[in-house]
């Protein structure tokens, strides 16, 4: 797993742009910025869908206070459902950026691969909430269960800052 003090590795995502899937470069995405990256196990999946997703659109602004540019939230999932996912959760609405990792590039990267087949879920992300200064880990919260939501939470990583 990625650690405090290593550099996100270079991935690309893809998220739904005005004309359909456009790929998104982490690297072009972190340079120069603060950034808070929290990954799911799966769109519309209960924990992700209930608490996750609202934890960060509840923190928003708090985060941002603190200097967080963008809240980046990725899931193996593909890039239409994560636009519905948005469009479900309103993190769209709040701006969040909603990114996939389909392939599971960045989330085998960064160490942090999910398969749990009796539950459907093949290729999909451990539940993780980080903060990356200029492409550079500063925090990593990781959950030791994908079902739970405490160390990941938007007050969580909020907390972690100072």
């Amino acid at each position: 797993m990625i650690s405090v003090g290593e550099t996100l590795p270079e991935a690309t995502l893809t998220r739904m742009g005005g004309e359909g899937p456009e790929q998104v470069s982490m690297a072009e995405l972190t340079k120069g910025r603060t950034v808070a990256i929290f990954a799911v196990p799966g769109a519309f999946t209960p924990t992700c869908h209930s608490a996750h997703v609202p934890s960060f659109i509840r923190n928003k602004d708090a985060l941002a206070a603190k200097g967080v540019d963008e809240i980046i939230c990725i899931a193996g999932n593909d890039p239409f459902v994560m636009k519905a996912w948005s469009e479900a959760t309103g993190a769209g609405a709040a701006g969040i950026t909603m990114l996939s990792d389909a392939e599971c590039g960045f989330t085998d990267a960064i160490g942090m691969r999910l398969d749990a087949p009796a539950a459907g879920l093949i290729g999909r992300s451990l539940r993780y909430a980080m903060l990356a200064r200029d492409g550079k880990v500063e925090i990593m919260n990781a959950e030791d269960n994908p079902g739970q939501c405490e160390l990941s939470a938007g007050e969580a990583l909020l907390e972690a800052m100072g």
